[in-house]
């Protein structure tokens, strides 16, 4: 699935979606088995991609192109 034009893997796809909702990094890599540390590196690989700088405009972002679901 991609949103503007940017594709995202499933795993960037999962954590954007646990970030809409609301979870920290830290929570995020306990509900997919992961160190808080990789999750961080996937937000800004993600961040990167998109366009953005900060989680808020992540969410925005995601929202607005369907990657919330």
């Amino acid at each position: 699935m991609s949103g503007g034009g940017v594709v995202l893997t499933p795993r960037e796809r999962q954590i954007v979606r646990l970030l809409c909702e609301g979870c920290s990094n830290r929570q995020i890599a306990e509900k997919l088995g992961l160190r808080a540390q990789t999750v961080k590196n996937q937000l800004t690989a993600v961040f990167a991609k998109v366009g953005v700088s900060t989680r808020l405009q992540l969410a925005v972002y995601a929202v607005r192109h369907g990657l919330d679901r």
